[in-house]
């Protein structure tokens, strides 16, 4: 019997591992730290205990070389789970996932294939700057024959990374560090979310929120605002960015005929623009007012908290978009001071992971 409980994301997350690596013993983790008394934010706590360290391993700081080894067992009858605990550092190692990981199965006619995780640590905090706070999974989901998924829920967390670790094709799960201490009811058992399908997360007639990650958490935020004020917001929660399943997102514009787009990422080029290329190509006529999408600026990130609490959008501009396409009038915006600590999301977090 299956039952449900409040965990932490990070919490399902290594719930996730642990069943996949008990059903199936061609599963094995490795990442910087995955074996460490921080454990990856939690994500990775109890396995080298249960599993030992030919299950779970460390890896030196040489991330082409070591994901090269992670596609060299999957394609030889492991299910590696990797994790790169900043997503830049899998930029040295882009020329395994994206020339070789993600064109394998396509290569030898779908006879052969690469069942490999690769876990991405994305977020904002602790001054971490440009070159360790990026959120690129647009590059990513541009690329055939890779599955991108982003879960805001530890429910999501859990059943799409037994999904991802059970596909026979390389999955990149983009994790944003906000989320780790987030709790949600979770079953103990195994089950799984179909990768590719989007949730509802909100019902509502007026306006279409589209977010995914972190930001769902913040669409919501502003959705229960929103209600407040008479406007009753439906919140999608996108959940996989390749393969994206644009059909309910299509049917909530037609519905409500408004849409606004919040994303992690950077404005231009973005994923969010690719929301709003699908609902324009095939609801143009339904929307009563231009989409709007809210994504950070397209300067690279500060490290300074005086210019971060600047730099990245929250719920505020979530609410002040839907009045705007609503016909509300402007609200002021809530003041930010430059010591203000916009950079940490809860008392727990202590960086600087």
């Amino acid at each position: 019997m299956t039952t449900e409980r409040e965990i932490t994301y990070a919490q399902a997350l290594a719930e996730a591992q642990d069943i996949c690596m008990a059903r199936d013993p061609s599963v094995y983790i490795m990442g910087l730290g995955a074996p460490d008394a921080a454990a990856i934010f939690g994500s990775t706590k109890g396995l080298i205990e249960k599993f030992g360290p030919g299950r779970v391993v460390d890896m030196p700081v040489s991330e082409h070389a070591m994901t090269g080894v992670a596609l060299g067992t999957a394609i030889n009858g492991m299910r590696p789970v990797m994790t790169h605990i900043r997503l830049e550092f899998a930029l040295l190692a882009i020329d395994q996932i994206v020339n070789q990981a993600a064109k394998w199965n396509y290569m030898f006619g779908g006879q052969q294939s690469a069942p490999m995780v690769i876990r991405l640590v994305v977020g904002r905090g602790w001054g971490q700057g440009p070159q360790h706070s990026q959120s690129l999974q647009s590059w990513f989901a541009h690329i055939p024959g890779l599955k991108v998924i982003m879960p805001a829920t530890p429910y999501d967390a859990k059943g799409m990374m037994i999904a991802a670790i059970e596909d026979n094709n390389p999955v990149i799960s983009i994790e944003h560090r906000w989320l780790y201490n987030i709790k949600g009811k979770v079953p103990e058992d195994h089950y799984t979310v179909p990768l590719g399908a989007p949730n509802i997360a909100r019902r509502g007639a007026d306006v279409t929120i589209a977010a995914a990650s972190y930001m769902t958490i913040e669409a919501l935020e502003a959705a229960n605002d929103l209600a407040e004020e008479g406007i009753e917001a439906e919140v999608i929660d996108i959940r996989t960015l390749n393969p994206f399943d644009d059909l309910p997102l299509v049917e909530s514009v037609k519905k409500t005929g408004r849409l606004i787009v919040a994303d992690t990422g950077h404005r231009s080029v973005g994923f969010a623009a690719e929301v709003v290329a699908r609902v324009s190509e095939q609801a143009f006529g339904d929307l009563v007012a231009p989409p709007v999408r809210i994504a950070l600026p397209d300067v690279p990130t500060p490290t300074t908290r005086a210019l971060a609490n600047y730099y990245y959008p929250r719920k505020f501009e979530i609410t002040a978009a839907a009045r705007r396409l609503t016909g509300l009038p402007e609200q002021p915006m809530p003041e930010v001071r430059p010591d203000s600590l916009l950079d940490v999301p809860d008392r727990y977090f202590r960086g600087p992971f």
